[in-house]
């Protein structure tokens, strides 16, 4: 695993520690790891971590019809199918979202997006039955060089997410 003390100034980051702050008042077991190389894409971390890809535990977020956001916390082995997801969800589309409305809705920026700690909370969550797969799972934790390890059953906890097929 990747992680260096040369690195180890990203946990002081306001964001990693408001991700640190949700981790600790939902008692979740993993520690945040700062690592050496980017985990802004699914592959970049698990290549970091030498983990497959389908154990990170990617945060995307889409738009409502409503307005509200939508967050999906996939397995970085597969894309959302969003047709799949609105048809499941009842709704006619999903929207994309631009880093603005990440930042303003979440608080953190793309590539960091923790699925705990957020500044307004997600009207709608899934979570991908696909991390059900295996037994740990790596999440973002407010920075792209930040994640940490934690279950589907965790995070189903503590996301209070609805489990969903969310693509193949």
């Amino acid at each position: 695993m990747s992680y260096y003390s040369h690195v180890e100034h990203i946990l002081e980051r306001a964001s990693v520690k408001r991700a640190q702050e949700a981790m600790d008042r939902l008692n979740v077991a993993g520690r945040i790891h700062a690592l050496s190389e980017s985990a802004r894409t699914a592959q970049e971390a698990a290549d970091s971590l030498g983990v497959e890809v389908g154990q990170i535990a990617s945060s995307l977020i889409f738009k409502l019809p409503s307005g509200g956001a939508l967050l999906i916390i996939t397995s970085g082995r597969h894309r959302v199918d969003t047709d799949l997801v609105a048809k499941n969800l009842g709704i006619e589309n999903l929207s994309r979202v631009d880093a603005d409305f990440v930042k303003e809705i979440s608080g953190y920026s793309i590539g960091g997006v923790s699925p705990l700690g957020w500044i307004t909370q997600p009207e709608i969550t899934l979570i991908d039955e696909a991390l059900n797969d295996y037994d740990v799972v790596w999440a973002a934790a407010g920075h792209p060089h930040a994640v940490y390890p934690t279950s589907y059953a965790e995070l189903l906890a503590c996301t209070e997410a609805t489990p969903m097929i969310i693509g193949e």
